[in-house]
């Protein structure tokens, strides 16, 4: 009897945890022997930060790997991964809409973009205010292990965001 009672317990509990977004990172996005990304280029010159909006008006700088080898067990798989957002598409009410999500703040901007496995083309119904850029957030929903292009960077993976939050790390 107590192991029917656990059995049915399991059952209609497993959605619950079922549907719950895995916590993803970034290293994990990029194959087992694969080589990981170079570290983007820091900027020692502080004087450079003023250039910020020609950098952005300017052309783009090279992409590190455009066509990084991906993590196919990753597609279909609901998770949680955190980053900054590089805008693509934004509203009239100053929503960004599409983005590019990456791991480190100014990638695709301000220094060559990370390689495809790591960058996530993400899109939003509700979107991201441009004034919030800034910060890191979380993002949430379905990855898919699929390419796409657009004029800053190539990504290796996509994702239909169902959840967008303010990044706050463990330790705050």
């Amino acid at each position: 009897m107590k192991r029917i009672l656990l059995a049915l317990l399991l059952t209609l509990s497993s959605p619950l945890w079922a549907g719950e977004a895995r916590e993803l990172t970034w290293s994990e996005m990029i194959p087992e022997g694969a080589p990981p990304p170079e570290p983007p280029a820091p900027i020692h010159d502080l004087s450079q930060l003023g250039d910020a909006l020609n950098a952005e008006a300017g052309p783009a700088a090279g992409q590190q790997s455009p066509a990084a080898p991906v993590v196919e067990a990753l597609d279909g798989q609901q998770v949680k991964l955190p980053g900054y957002i590089v805008p693509l598409d934004v509203t009239e009410e100053g929503r960004v809409t599409e983005f590019l999500l990456v791991p480190y703040f100014g990638a695709c901007i301000h220094v060559p973009p990370p390689p495809s496995n790591q960058i996530v083309h993400v899109k939003s119904e509700l979107g991201v205010l441009m004034d919030a850029l800034y910060q890191p957030f979380w993002i949430e929903g379905p990855l898919q292990v699929k390419a796409s292009s657009s004029e800053l960077a190539e990504a290796g993976y996509q994702m239909d965001a169902s959840k967008i939050y303010p990044y706050e790390s463990p330790s705050s």
